[in-house]
């Protein structure tokens, strides 16, 4: 309740011009929300019956979004009034309270307008996001309201107790990327799923992504087939341990049974004749004379160590030496090895030529003074963008870490000039992402193999995830070809990567909402190199915000504890970033060696954080920090600056 004083002159109230202001703004803007929703009755009819609701708070929210609320707000707290910074889900009931407050401080009654339907209040609102959650991503683990979705390797399909393992330290969602693997292995990694399930007595959601046109370099020529031994040193250049080096059968060439620096196939009669403690030496690719000592003698092949740095290719001759040195006139000469790397280098200033075929791309090549001669050239692996990139458009490869502007489009080929700078020349290799995030891009969402994919998908999984999801006819198309697959509709989940995404979010989830169930992703990774990495936490924020507003439950997706996920090993930026995903309804792990050691501490962050935050909404539960201020400064420590 705000108390006021009376002006000692005129008997007016100090704050009565404030208060009139604020209410004939908010009445203007309540106005624009009820007339907005009249206009969108179109959108409505076709909403789902789960989401009719939720669809008019959408409009609401959007209608409120389009005013600058910056200067009510102030008035509005100042007045000790709610600012409306947490309406998302309850826009209209918000302020609605508002305006019935500042109408009683006026002293002039006012009733809302009688509504079609009942207007969604803060629980309504609370118990429709938690509905739609419980539909789309299963009940919430006790003590946890915010799921944990993993995504499945490879070896998901062959390693039960993975499974069974992530599943017991708290994982709510199987998430199966279709661009991997195939229906064979789906099928397996599902298959432990349930069996897992029944293990422990726990559920879990199946989800599975569509790959989408996911745009990339095209292949390379091959480099030079040569391999480098090099075995460790310390800082002195002191040899701290010989490079292992396996010698197999260039017949039936097999793996070392352990790590190894290098592995050399030869003759098999010859490799017969080795011995431990024997010595094999050659002359290296660089006219070095170099040996390997054989340390031990297996039915598939030889171990040996080198204790100094050799290049070796196709044809290096081997020589036998018994003990003593004593030389063997047999001779060999190493077989095939695999072709090396043979990367793009690229600085700022460079030219790179994108072609629309996919013939192997090649290096720069370069005069006798280092000045380029024919710029790299590197394919493309879907050439129908060409007819929709313009001149003066940026592009982004390899996850935004090479950075250009489109400088000349012609009929077979891009050029770009790369623009961004870097303390010394990057590469780039064959199969990294390409992004034009200010190209109008005319590719459907879906693929001639994801709509392959969906008939498995269709079938067995919960959850479809559309990938590169940029317009309503993405959606619309998706929602139709699942309506052919039979009465088994898996929910949709929008996956929000491309700055065309997220700026027709609004329309999307619209279209989502005719489905029964749904839910958005936000695919952190391609999304900050479409959008701009600096701008990242406002897109993300937004995005939240309008799917809270629509009671849309939102996934936290890429980069989630990644280093803890590779290397077993946290940064401390990502026990925050984890934290953060409380405001989401869902945190998504990638793959990883130490994946189940992440979910257990995702786990755990989540827990924690569960008492102190609900979305944007600090909860204040009793602080223990709050009880360690001591009753009296300690008069030891003397006056200050002592």
């Amino acid at each position: 309740m705000v108390v006021t004083k009376k002006n000692s002159t005129d008997g007016t109230c100090p704050q009565s011009a404030d208060i009139e202001n604020a209410l004939s703004e908010l009445m203007a803007i309540r106005t624009d929300m009820v007339a907005g929703l009249t206009r969108s009755q179109p959108h409505l009819a076709k909403v789902d019956a789960n989401y009719r609701d939720s669809a008019r708070n959408l409009l609401h929210y959007l209608a409120l979004r389009r005013h600058d609320l910056r200067p009510l707000q102030l008035r509005l707290a100042a007045l000790g009034l709610s600012s409306l910074g947490r309406a998302e889900s309850h826009v209209l009931s918000t302020v609605d309270e508002v305006l019935g407050v500042l109408h009683r401080l006026v002293q002039r009654a006012w009733q809302p307008a009688s509504q079609n339907t009942a207007v969604i209040d803060f629980a309504h609102g609370e118990r429709l996001l938690a509905e739609h959650t419980d539909a789309l991503l299963g009940p919430a683990t006790p003590g946890r309201k915010v799921r944990i979705m993993v995504t499945m390797p490879s070896e998901a399909a062959d390693d039960y107790l993975l499974v069974h393992n992530l599943l017991q330290q708290g994982m709510d969602c199987m998430r199966i990327n279709c661009a991997h693997d195939d229906a064979v292995a789906w099928a397996r990694m599902i298959e432990h799923l349930r069996q897992a399930e029944r293990s422990l007595g726990r559920s879990c959601r199946v989800v599975m992504d569509l790959a989408g046109p996911k745009l990339r370099t095209g292949p390379l020529e091959p480099g030079p087939a040569v391999v480098r031994i090099r075995p460790g040193r310390d800082a002195y250049g002191r040899v701290t341990a010989p490079a292992r080096v396996w010698l197999t059968s260039e017949d039936s060439p097999q793996p070392p049974p352990s790590a190894a620096s290098a592995c050399l196939p030869v003759a098999s009669t010859w490799l017969a004749h080795l011995r431990i403690g024997e010595w094999v030496k050659f002359t290296d690719a660089r006219d070095a004379s170099r040996g390997f000592r054989i340390v031990d003698v297996t039915e598939h092949g030889c171990w040996a160590e080198a204790s100094k740095t050799a290049y070796i290719v196709p044809g290096t001759t081997l020589r036998h030496e018994h003990g003593e040195g004593k030389p063997d006139p047999r001779e060999c000469r190493i077989g095939a090895l695999p072709p090396g790397e043979n990367p793009l280098t690229l600085q700022k200033g460079d030219l790179l030529i994108l072609t629309r075929d996919l013939k192997p791309g090649r290096p720069a090549s370069y005069d006798s003074a280092g000045k380029i001669l024919t710029p790299a050239v590197i394919g493309c692996t879907i050439p129908e963008v060409f007819d929709d990139v313009r001149a003066g458009e940026p592009i982004w490869f390899d996850d935004g870490k090479i950075g250009g502007v489109v400088e000349k489009v012609e009929k077979t080929r891009v050029l770009v000039r790369i623009t961004q700078d870097h303390l010394k020349a990057v590469n780039l290799r064959a199969d990294k992402g390409i992004n034009l995030p200010e190209s109008d891009l005319r590719l459907a969402a879906m693929t001639a193999k994801d709509i392959e994919d969906l008939s498995f998908v269709a079938q067995h999984a919960d959850i479809v995830e559309l990938s590169f999801a940029n317009r309503t006819q993405d959606v619309e198309s998706l929602q139709q070809r699942l309506a052919s697959q039979g009465s088994r509709q898996p929910a949709i989940v929008l996956k929000i990567e491309t700055r065309r995404g997220f700026e027709n979010l609004p329309d999307m989830l619209l279209t989502a909402m005719r489905s029964p169930c749904c839910g958005v992703m936000i695919a952190r990774g391609d999304l900050a190199v479409e959008c701009g990495f600096e701008r990242l936490a406002e897109v993300q924020e937004e995005i939240l915000w309008l799917c809270e507003a629509a009671h849309v439950p939102v996934i936290w997706a890429t980069q989630v504890l990644e280093t803890l996920a590779k290397e077993g090993r946290p940064s401390r930026a990502e026990i925050t970033d984890a934290a953060m995903g409380l405001r989401a309804e869902c945190v998504m792990l990638n793959k990883g060696p130490y994946v189940v050691s992440a979910v257990r501490v995702l786990d755990d962050i989540l827990r924690r954080m569960h008492a102190h935050q609900a979305k944007k909404r600090s909860m204040l539960r009793e602080l223990h920090l709050a009880h360690m201020l001591t009753a009296e400064p300690d008069a030891a420590a003397g006056p200050a600056g002592h």
